[in-house]
């Protein structure tokens, strides 16, 4: 019996899945039709080919400052095919570094709404203001297939492992600095 040295596991190349295969193709592409309200604005664009949201810029120029909100315009309106909605998401980075997120973290856009695109921003640093410039990508807008659900009213739900448990029902947090849980009655702690 010989002994044999296995052969250790070499890195994919560039390009590549750790299969060795290509990456799969990108995704599908689905038309959405773009009316620029302000021909000065880009058109919604995606930083990298595999990329959901495609960045939103603002018309104006802002400073929020902490705690303060402000609805910026995109100069863009859209038509969007039945069965499918667009949401409007915080830009990492921003959120990141700045603590700039959406309100309404995702905004939606509904298939059947022509009008302009707004974004309704949140300053949540609590000591800095933030300036945006014109031009400035503040937004992701990502694109997605939708379910229109027909409602159907029962006396009874049928059962479920997880039940009637909300709001931090399934763990995944610590305790607080008394010992207990963060959360009582799923409702957020007092603070007496």
């Amino acid at each position: 019996m010989t002994a044999t040295t296995p052969t250790p596991p070499t890195a994919p190349r560039s390009g590549e899945w750790p299969t060795g295969e290509p990456p799969p193709s990108s995704p599908a592409s689905l038309e959405v039709l773009v009316h620029r309200l302000d021909p000065g604005l880009p058109l919604p664009t995606y930083a990298q080919p595999s990329d959901a949201g495609a960045d939103l810029a603002t018309t104006q120029d802002v400073t929020l400052a902490p705690g303060e909100r402000a609805i910026v315009g995109t100069g863009l309106s859209i038509a969007l095919p039945a069965g499918y909605a667009a949401f409007v998401h915080p830009r990492s980075g921003l959120a990141a570094r700045h603590g700039l997120t959406v309100v309404n973290a995702p905004g939606t856009v509904d298939a059947g709404y022509r009008g302009e695109i707004k974004v309704n921003l949140i300053n949540t640093d609590q000591s800095e203001s933030i300036t945006l410039r014109r031009g400035d990508r503040v937004a992701q807008l990502v694109i997605q297939r939708v379910e229109h659900a027909v409602f159907r009213e029962v006396a009874d739900l049928p059962e479920s492992v997880r039940g009637t448990g909300g709001f931090g029902s399934t763990g995944g947090f610590g305790h607080s600095s008394d010992g207990g849980p963060r959360r009582e009655d799923h409702g957020v702690r007092s603070r007496s």
